[in-house]
């Protein structure tokens, strides 16, 4: 169920079923804002109850859904996918914390999109695993063989040093700017959407492009006319916990990774290697020329194809199954018609948790 649109008169559901999983994507449509949860929670409860569904298995990505879920619906199992320590996020909601503790003496098992943040959230929960981000290779290898520059840069000249993520409150602008300031032969090409923070307080430079959101398919295209990919994060609450998806991303597509502090790309990437972490703007700069004079060596990128491979969706997907399949067999409860989980391989921050 995705988040409400509104532009409608009255209130609403638009389901999109995808042809090859059968995923049904279901968006409200409401007229306000005014008493949406009331209304979503009638709208859930008649969807549930027209298309039969009885006992399902509950996912929580946030827990501000707590606000509108029926309780008309009895979930077989409730799974809370803690991705982000949501309550540090600029205008998080000041009900955000005390549903979350309400979500985690509700849920079943709860997912963390990364180490640091299973280690906040292991003492709330008997059941928290860590789930840091995974990678679609066959996707991002393509930028690999890509031969030319794509659109915007065509004709932008080299080398160039580039982003792609949400542009918010999490990165560190002041470091972008300094690094162009410093730098203004390197291209700094920043892709992403921007959100929580004004326009007006990028910095603009003549070396710093912003493209603002691309087709995730384009992805590799734009990769592969870079030289290194970028992590400039700021060190701050909103920062504190987060899996960045781009270090395998990066990798992938056969780039160096040059980051700031992360905690999460510190632990493993920058102890195995994969990635070079910096502590100021000068480390930053230094850790990019080092990375574009040495590049990627044959012998470093098996390393980092070797890694890659314990984090396909599919791997994480199939540990995250078999979790599921252990509460609804504890609990005398079949998960419907679907085969129990066939495990691929496992997640590499399961195996020792606890040494961060």
């Amino acid at each position: 169920m995705e988040e409400p649109v509104y532009d409608s008169l009255e209130p609403a559901l638009t389901t999109v079923i995808c042809p090859q999983t059968n995923v049904h994507v279901v968006t409200p449509h409401l007229s306000s804002e005014v008493g949406y949860n009331q209304v979503l929670n009638s709208l859930l409860a008649d969807f549930a109850r027209a298309k039969g569904i009885q006992k399902p298995i509950v996912w929580f990505y946030t827990p501000m859904a707590l606000e509108f879920f029926p309780k008309s619906i009895s979930p077989a199992a409730v799974v809370y996918d803690c991705m982000d320590e949501l309550s540090m996020f600029r205008g998080a909601p000041k009900q955000l914390q005390g549903l979350e503790a309400h979500l985690l003496k509700t849920a079943d098992l709860v997912f963390t999109g990364g180490v640091s943040l299973f280690e906040a959230k292991r003492h709330l929960h008997p059941r928290v695993h860590p789930f840091p981000s995974g990678v679609d290779v066959f996707h991002f290898v393509q930028a690999r063989s890509f031969s030319g520059d794509f659109r915007e840069q065509q004709y932008m000249p080299r080398p160039r040093l580039g982003y792609a993520g949400v542009i918010d409150e999490r990165l560190d602008l002041p470091l972008l700017d300094e690094v162009a300031c410093k730098r203004p032969e390197w291209q700094l090409v920043m892709i992403g959407p921007t959100a929580k923070v004004s326009a007006d307080t990028l910095p603009r430079r003549a070396n710093i492009h912003w493209l603002g959101m691309k087709d995730y398919a384009d992805l590799p295209k734009y990769f592969a006319g870079w030289d290194v990919g970028i992590m400039p994060f700021a060190l701050n609450d909103a920062t504190r916990f987060i899996s960045p998806t781009k270090t395998p991303e990066y990798l992938s597509a056969g780039l160096p990774v040059v980051s700031t502090a992360i905690r999460d790309v510190v632990h493993p990437y920058g102890e195995l290697g994969l990635a070079r972490i910096a502590h100021s703007t000068d480390e930053f700069i230094a850790a990019a020329e080092h990375a574009m004079r040495v590049d990627m060596c044959l012998k470093w990128r098996e390393r980092a194809d070797e890694f890659l491979k314990r984090l396909s969706w599919d791997s994480i997907w199939d540990d995250m199954r078999h979790l599921i399949a252990g509460v609804l067999n504890s609990q005398g409860t079949q998960p419907g018609s679907n085969p129990l989980p066939r495990l691929g391989q496992k997640n590499p921050w399961q195996e020792n948790p606890t040494s961060v």
